[in-house]
């Protein structure tokens, strides 16, 4: 079969090639695999900004959906021939995350996806939502699963309360979806007016150009009558965080996941303080939490945002639109058909 791997960082150096037919063991599955979408974690990844020590080659992408086609001795919950989709975190079942939990990633250190079959753990699949097709079961795992774990299990978003959410990546765009789901007031932001267009039918009630706003939280504020939004959902990281802490109302919630502007950066804790706001780091969720979030997908119809869509043979070029920041919700790389 064939898989992707670099040995050294840089999408350039992806490179597909034929690798041995992978046998589940003990508690694995192979998954015939049908569908991939990008995360800008994948990216990180291959161009070694997230772990530099990474052991290579190495094989990246963490999410997609499939067929199983074999599965190992002591296998029970999943089958030969199951339609399935697989969970990010493959240890973090249910229950508080533990720090241990980080070993068991797919897309490395775990296994990765971009492969015509994957060898992954039994207990690191869960069946695709009714009415999804592969492409769209896909783009599940960390972007739906990451806005349901700031919404849900951070957020404990209620009917009427006010969401912000930065940008219209594939987080962000799930983020608008469900917490219209919710019942929620949702604003968003971006650069471009265009995807603010787009992003007022999928549930946006108010929308900022940033780049035409500056001082985007203040705009924020006023939409709010001066108190801010109940949860902010950062994707951007800490060069947007004390925006998003002044554009937080007092007692609010910061739902804290993106790396787009580093991982590191100053951050002013007197807002913290004097808000007593509550910010939480997002490491996606439990499986526990997967399911009920698609248990709700499917009750709400909710259809996933696929912005573009790629042939396996075009990973590094999907790479480079990831890079690139023009996509609106998800890119998918179609595997087989």
């Amino acid at each position: 079969m064939q898989a992707y791997c670099f040995d050294d960082f840089g999408i350039e150096h992806l490179k597909l090639k034929g690798v041995e037919t992978p046998r589940p063991g003990p508690g694995q599955v192979v998954v015939d695999v049908r569908a991939l979408s990008l995360n800008y974690r994948d990216l990180l990844v291959v161009q070694g900004q997230y772990n530099p020590r990474l052991k290579r080659p190495a094989t990246p992408i963490s999410d997609g959906a499939g067929v199983v086609s074999a599965v190992g001795p002591d296998v029970t919950r999943v089958r030969v021939g199951d339609r399935v989709v697989s969970h990010f975190v493959a240890d973090w079942l249910d229950g508080p995350f533990h720090e241990r939990y980080v070993t068991t990633t797919l897309g490395t250190p775990g296994a990765g996806l971009a492969a015509e079959q994957a060898l992954l753990p039994a207990e690191a699949v869960l069946p695709i939502p009714a009415g999804y097709d592969f492409a769209q079961a896909a783009t599940l795992p960390i972007a739906a699963l990451t806005a349901w774990s700031a919404l849900i299990t951070v957020g404990a978003v209620q009917p009427g309360q006010t969401v912000l959410t930065l940008g219209t990546g594939g987080v962000a765009i799930f983020t608008v979806q469900l917490a219209r789901a919710l019942g929620a007031r949702v604003i968003i932001t971006s650069s471009r007016n265009d995807k603010l267009e787009r992003a007022r039918p999928l549930g946006a009630d108010h929308t900022i150009n940033y780049r035409e706003t500056p001082e985007w939280d203040q705009a924020v504020r006023e939409l709010t009558g001066g108190a801010g939004v109940d949860l902010t959902v950062e994707t951007v990281g800490p060069g947007t965080l004390d925006r998003s802490m002044k554009a937080t109302r007092a007692g609010g919630r910061i739902a804290l996941l993106g790396a787009l502007t580093g991982r590191q950066g100053p951050v002013t804790t007197g807002l913290i303080l004097m808000k007593r706001l509550r910010i939480e780091g997002i490491m996606v969720d439990s499986r526990a939490a997967f399911e009920q979030m698609n248990r709700f997908l499917a009750t709400h119809h909710i259809e996933p945002v696929i912005d573009r869509r790629f042939a396996f043979a075009q990973l590094p070029e999907a790479f480079r639109c990831l890079a690139a920041g023009e996509h609106f919700g998800k890119i998918v790389v179609t595997v087989a058909a």
